[in-house]
């Protein structure tokens, strides 16, 4: 069927609810618009889907939703009905119609007799993977397309552990996905009935306060957090976000009292009216807490992203002027503290690890080996990190202190299986805290570091390849990267490539051996200085990303080196 048959079939279907209708009307004539939407469905896969709002495919709308949950309910129904039994929790963002797709989640769960445990307004994503695993569901769902554009919105499934849905459940996900093909015909339960008679429950408080409690226990130093929590200036803002009631809940929990909320941005808005990019890794959007932070002199600025499971901050620096950290730095000052911490307690476990994914720094990598802690290495995916903590609490094999992704995403106590600012906000602060009990910054922390493992510089490049023939551009990059594999970057000899789709580690020399980790379409070179450089296309939005990780002797010779190899791989993949 092409899309123009797809189309005309959404375009004559009398039930298509009327705001789409009008968006549909609109579009009459625009062709190159109206393929995009109707060419493929929306991508479903590990990391659930992301997209435009609007009619269409392949496109975030109810019908998409219910395509999706159509799909997780058609599994659940294959499960003992003792594990159907338990559930699914649902949480959703401040974005535009997110609220409306999770009670169109729990109908058509509620069709299937499938419980949903729906929050009663908006909450963070790390909330709803404690949920999952406090109120032992079966599976989460949670609206957000994390720190996209306003004109986006995504779902995520979570299994039982909290984590992101495995791939082995998220590819059987994915093929009842693909069966349900007639958007309009998937059948969904009345919302009263359901709550009249206990298939959809709505919560709230009840699971803030044992999240809260769970957060209360992030804190390593009471004391000196509530000691130099009353004076240190801090300002925080959620960026239209879900972060603010949990967060300030967390930071008065801890302490922390005299911070300042950016008033402009405190309010959830799904239009993020205040900045383009409500991303804390984008330095626009911090324009209004540096403004703040200047105006009271604050220590540091603290930003969340709209589903507040990343996390980005700002430092003050000796001139007065505000520095953002990336979120290497972030993680690496985080580690630092906790390791040092439990070794002046003489707590530090003979089995200590901390996990990062692949394409995140080595800086994290010295600091913990120089406190004879493992690192170890996953893949792409919070959920990697989340089933390493699975292991370790099934065979005792580690104890888990610390994960990390380098895309601002942290985890400091498991209670929750994903990424978590509330617990990183709380962290950061008692971070800064410490330093400012010294009479220094966060910036002067991290200086401190770089003098004591080295001058650690990374970027993140994303290349953006939207509409009809994106897929295919990225797929032909990578393509070039495998058959014309470069032997250098920049004057730097390639001495291992590490292929992810064939699990296979090549030296220069033409040695080969296994990579023990999941098949993945990666691609990553180690360089003759240390300098690494990964490739992937993203899970969730049509980029193809390059990351570039290298170090040297002095910060200027660290950046150097990182717009060198930027400069090769523009150059290379042309």
């Amino acid at each position: 069927m092409s899309w123009k048959d797809t189309y005309q079939i959404w375009k004559n279907e009398p039930s298509l609810e009327s705001g789409l209708k009008q968006e549909l009307d609109q579009l009459t004539g625009n062709d190159e618009q109206l393929e995009d939407a109707f060419y493929t469905p929306l991508s479903f896969g590990t990391a659930g889907m992301r997209g435009l709002l609007g009619p269409g495919i392949n496109r975030m709308n109810i019908y998409t939703v219910r395509q999706a949950t159509e799909g997780l309910a058609s599994f659940m129904d294959t499960l003992d009905q003792s594990v159907k039994n338990r559930g699914v929790a649902i949480s959703f963002d401040s974005r535009h119609h997110s609220q409306e797709f999770a009670h169109e989640a729990a109908r058509v769960l509620g069709h299937h007799g499938i419980k949903s445990f729906v929050f009663e307004s908006l909450r963070p994503t790390p909330e709803l993977s404690f949920t999952v695993r406090h109120l032992k569901t079966y599976a989460g769902i949670m609206i957000t397309a994390s720190h996209n554009p306003k004109e986006y919105n995504g779902y995520k499934i979570y299994g039982e552990d909290g984590g992101q849905m495995p791939p082995k459940e998220s590819d059987l996900i994915t093929s009842y996905v693909r069966k349900a093909t007639d958007l309009f015909t998937i059948e969904v339960a009345d919302e009263k009935q359901l709550q009249d008679d206990h298939t959809m429950t709505i919560i709230g408080d009840d699971v803030d306060q044992d999240y809260l409690a769970n957060v209360k226990t992030v804190t390593i130093n009471p004391e000196l957090a509530k000691e130099e929590g009353k004076d240190m200036k801090l300002v925080f803002t959620p960026l239209h976000g879900t972060g603010q009631m949990l967060g300030e809940k967390a930071l008065q929990n801890a302490g922390f009292t005299n911070y300042e909320i950016v008033a402009e941005q405190a309010k959830p808005d799904g239009d993020f009216s205040t900045v383009t990019k409500p991303n804390p890794e984008d330095a626009a959007a911090f324009d209004l807490s540096i403004k703040l932070g200047k105006k009271i002199g604050a220590d540091v600025l603290i930003a969340t992203d709209p589903d507040a499971d990343r996390l980005g901050t700002a430092v003050r620096q000796p001139n007065g002027e505000y520095q953002l950290l990336t979120g290497n730095q972030i993680a690496s000052i985080l580690l630092h503290y906790i390791l040092e911490a439990h070794k002046q307690a003489n707590d530090l476990p003979d089995n200590a690890a901390a996990v990062k994914s692949i394409v995140s720094t080595e800086f994290a990598t010295k600091i913990a080996e120089s406190y004879g802690v493992t690192m170890i290495n996953v893949l792409t995916g919070f959920k990697y990190i989340a089933q390493q903590i699975e292991h370790f609490e099934a065979t005792g094999e580690h104890t888990y202190m610390f994960g990390f992704e380098e895309s601002y995403g942290y985890l400091i106590k498991p209670f929750a299986h994903d990424k978590d600012a509330i617990q990183s906000l709380v962290l950061l602060a008692e971070v800064a805290a410490y330093y400012r009990h010294q009479g220094k910054t966060l910036y002067d922390g991290l200086q401190e570091l770089f003098k004591e493992y080295g001058y650690f510089r990374e970027k993140t490049i994303s290349q953006l390849y939207e509409g009809v023939g994106g897929p295919e551009k990225i797929k032909a990059l990578m393509k070039k990267f495998r058959e014309e594999a470069p032997s250098e970057f920049a004057g730097h000899q390639v001495v291992t490539t590490e292929d992810f789709s064939t699990q296979t580690r090549t030296d220069a020399n033409g040695t080969t051996s296994k990579l023990d980790l999941p098949v993945a379409n990666v691609l990553k070179y180690i360089l003759d200085d240390e300098t690494w450089i990964a490739i992937r296309p993203s899970g969730t939005e049509p980029k193809l990303k390059f990351y570039v990780g290298t170090n040297a002797d002095s910060l200027e010779a660290a950046n150097q080196k990182l717009t060198d190899f930027e400069n090769a791989l523009n150059e290379f993949s042309k």
